[in-house]
């Protein structure tokens, strides 16, 4: 069944962390939101639940963004849904820590397929699909500007999401969409904290200059700035959100 709305948003890697929160935020400025998962489905449909029970539309879309067919399906089901696409957030990545001497080519094929082909894949769709006027942020690190060892493949795949970024902006001229990109820093998430002890953690949010991690929500309130007419002369941009890490 076709639902008409004013604006559509897919936002990739929803069901946790940065990319729940804006699914969250998106849902909460009216948008009708397509949750995109890979492996937590029951985490997705918490997702939808939470933006339905405030009054706005949500649907869940498994889709490993790696897979071309499944992203193209991805696309297809938003439009078949909702009527049309005016924001893609290409939220969805994977992140390792080894040393590259050690990064064997089984790990880079997963770094440089979820975080690289990911988003091209979604590039991809959102060139054929977006409305005129629509946006588009994609997902970079801080990292990229830290050169810290143990992240160099990491850090490889999102360099290049930020070049991407400032090429794609280019290509759209004349369709009065945006392209940009968020690299977040230390957040409060699944992600940052995987692998890590209480201790650790502490740690890191110390040496942050406001003495503690960023949390998931600021990252959506930047997300909803780019998206927003407010952001409309901000395009081909890395915006840093890191709490003045680097």
């Amino acid at each position: 069944m076709l639902i008409t709305t004013t604006k559509t948003a897919i936002v990739t890697g929803a069901s946790r962390g940065i990319g729940r929160a804006i699914a969250l935020r998106l849902g909460q400025e009216g948008y009708a939101v397509l949750v995109n998962y890979h492996t937590h489905p029951e985490a997705a449909q918490a997702v939808v639940a939470e933006i339905v029970a405030g009054g706005g539309q949500a649907h869940a879309v498994p889709a490993n963004v790696a897979q071309a067919a499944d992203v193209e399906r991805l696309f297809a089901t938003a439009r078949q849904t909702y009527g049309g696409i005016d924001v893609l957030v290409n939220n969805a990545g994977i992140s390792a820590v080894r040393p590259l001497a050690d990064t064997d080519d089984s790990l880079l094929d997963q770094l440089i397929n979820t975080n690289v082909r990911g988003t091209l894949h979604g590039l991809r769709q959102a060139a054929r699909h977006l409305r005129r006027g629509g946006r588009i942020v994609n997902f970079s690190s801080t990292a990229v500007a830290g050169a810290t060892p143990g992240l160099g493949a990491y850090v490889a795949t999102k360099a290049a999401v930020e070049a991407i970024t400032r090429v794609f902006a280019k290509e759209l001229k004349g369709r009065a969409i945006t392209v940009n990109a968020v690299a977040p820093g230390l957040i409060d998430s699944e992600m940052f904290a995987e692998g890590k002890t209480d201790a650790q953690i502490q740690q890191v949010a110390q040496a942050a200059p406001l003495g503690r991690l960023g949390r998931a929500e600021e990252v959506a309130d930047v997300v909803a700035f780019l998206v927003s007419e407010a952001a409309a002369w901000v395009n081909g941009q890395i915006i840093r959100v890191n709490g003045g890490v680097l």
